[in-house]
């Protein structure tokens, strides 16, 4: 057993404790996927199924992890992905991912369905901020949030493509959970064995989310079979409504949830600055590709004309090292940091940026790199043929 942060030297470490103090019903909420969860494995398996191929007898005394993105400079090829109803798990969870995204260096992204509003984080957290922008059907609504992002500061609005509607996410089936949370007879076990959480919940009542406040079907219907996500989203969304959307919008427009090249010319032409690949961390389509398998396609679609980011299945620190060895100039980190901002607020949120920082620093010296540039796919045991494609991350 162990409860201090000082002792947690993993990521996973990081999952147990933050599993440890939240009702199943709550942490099953954040780990889990879709359907039989085949893609949520398939994220992490293909890192672990990614071989390294070290090069030796190269001075890495000094070894390097910053890079550049936008033209800005960022200590960690890494941001922090977008994610939703955060407060449910520790009160206060996005203002923490926030501090410790700008105390490393960072993009923070803040999710549309976050516990905190757009202007609170640029208040509480100053730093690289962008907005992922879900796509409502309400579009006055969805207009007045991105309006609002760029009045406060934030520099990128993410656009998320890949949810025209929820997906069948069976541990909250199973669970009775929804949102509003609410204990019934099947959950109250779990609660009840978690009495600090639920106290907490009790006395100061469940955290709102304010970016969506007031919008209508807030509530999820479990006889639908539909995760929450996605009640409010607009299925008819397509490359001539972000092409309306980019016309809005003055800063960089990241589109997030590209897995298939195909799609790339027809987003590059609407002016998008980079791309996520991106299968929504296997919580909505099950059965589609792992994202590292999915990225040097999108690279070689690419061809340099953009950044390429991916998020996914990230773990640890040599999993970051294989992604920049496939072409990307850097990836989005949700899971991982959320444990830790579960686990222990805003101290366990900077650890695991601290952790992942010395073990993308470790490799990159076992593996001869001593910068961010001098990983290639030639430190890979058979990368695939379409890996070669020029990494872009400096625009």
């Amino acid at each position: 057993m162990f409860d201090s942060l000082d002792e947690s030297y993993a990521v996973d470490r990081l999952r147990v404790m933050a599993r440890r103090r939240l009702p199943r019903a709550v942490y099953d909420f954040y780990e889990g996927g879709a359907e039989d969860e085949l893609t949520l494995r398939a994220n992490t398996s293909a890192f672990q199924e990614t071989r390294l191929l070290p090069r030796v007898l190269r001075n890495v005394a000094q070894v390097s992890c910053a890079t550049a993105l936008f033209g800005g400079d960022m200590r960690l090829p890494i941001g922090i992905a977008p994610m939703g109803a955060v407060g449910f798990g520790r009160r206060g969870a996005d203002v923490d991912l926030a501090r410790a995204a700008a105390h490393h260096g960072i993009p923070y992204v803040l999710s549309t369905s976050a516990t905190a509003s757009i202007e609170e984080i640029a208040d509480r957290a100053p730093g690289r901020l962008w907005f992922q922008a879900y796509i409502l059907q309400d579009k006055a609504r969805l207009h007045d949030l991105i309006r609002r992002a760029e009045a406060a500061g934030y520099e990128g609005l993410v656009i998320t493509v890949d949810l025209p509607v929820g997906g069948k996410r069976e541990r909250d089936l199973r669970n009775g959970l929804g949102f509003p949370m609410r204990i019934t007879p099947r959950n109250f076990l779990q609660f009840a064995l978690r009495p600090r959480w639920s106290l907490d919940m009790l006395v100061n009542g469940p955290p709102a989310l304010p970016n969506l406040k007031g919008l209508n079907r807030m509530v999820a219907d479990r006889r639908s079979m539909q995760s929450t996500a996605g009640r409010n989203y607009d299925p008819a969304f397509d490359l001539q409504a972000l092409a309306k959307l980019r016309d809005t919008w003055r800063g960089k427009l990241i589109v997030k949830g590209v897995v298939n090249p195909r799609d790339v010319d027809g987003i590059l032409s609407l002016g998008a600055d980079a791309l996520v690949v991106s299968n929504h961390g296997g919580r909505q389509l099950d059965t589609c590709t792992a994202t590292l398998d999915a990225l040097p396609g999108i690279v070689q679609a690419v061809a340099g004309r953009v950044p390429v980011m991916l998020d996914g299945g990230i773990r640890r620190g040599s999993d970051i090292f294989k992604a920049l060895a496939l072409g990307a100039a850097g990836v989005l980190i949700g899971r991982a940091a959320l444990f830790g901002a579960l686990a222990g607020g805003y101290a366990g949120a900077d650890k695991v940026l601290d952790i992942l920082h010395n073990e993308l620093q470790r490799t990159m010296q076992l593996c001869g790199a001593r910068s961010i540039a001098e990983i290639g796919d030639d430190m890979l045991a058979s990368p695939p043929l379409c890996a070669a494609a020029p990494r872009t991350g400096s625009e």
